[in-house]
């Protein structure tokens, strides 16, 4: 695994905003100067190549990796016979200053909670490894774990300088 980059996992059922939240998170840490890399998990087979192109083709033929370099970018798919475990995906990368994985849920790894107050299913979490619950339910004032608003990316931000990027 990427043990020299941190990494912070957003767990939440779909439909709870976690991927409104993270797109907030990443502007408002890309403000701050961090190189963000991000990692989204899905259940479900999806098609990431447009047929027909010399990449795809690639694919097609039996590549088990192939990459398009071009101005300003690099795009890779890997072809995997099951679900890539997160350390797999998480080898890939480099040149980044934090991880932010939405989905795989069992990593251990520190984990923002989102969810939404009129949704009753809420991933069940390891105390030990939650940051902070996001939501727009405000919780007891005797709740022990941090809660961070919707749209305060600020404060979770901060939170995430604080015990996870050690600034």
């Amino acid at each position: 695994m990427s043990s020299d980059i941190p990494i912070v996992g957003l767990a939440g059922f779909s439909n709870s905003g976690k991927t409104t939240f993270l797109e907030k998170l990443i502007v408002e840490l890309k403000s701050r100067g961090y190189r963000i890399g991000v990692i989204k998990h899905t259940h479900h087979r999806v098609a990431v190549d447009e047929p027909g192109t010399d990449t795809w083709r690639h694919s097609q033929a039996g590549a088990d990796m192939v990459a398009l370099a071009a101005p300003g970018s690099i795009s890779i798919i890997r072809n995997y016979s099951g679900d890539p475990e997160p350390e797999h995906v998480l080898s890939m990368f480099s040149g980044v200053d934090l991880i932010l994985i939405e989905g795989y849920k069992k990593g251990k790894w520190p984990k923002f909670e989102v969810f939404l107050s009129d949704k009753a299913e809420r991933p069940n979490i390891d105390p030990s490894e939650l940051l902070a619950v996001v939501s727009n339910y405000k919780p007891s004032e005797q709740a022990v774990t941090p809660y961070i608003g919707l749209d305060d990316v600020t404060k979770a931000a901060d939170l995430l300088e604080m015990a996870v990027l050690g600034r």
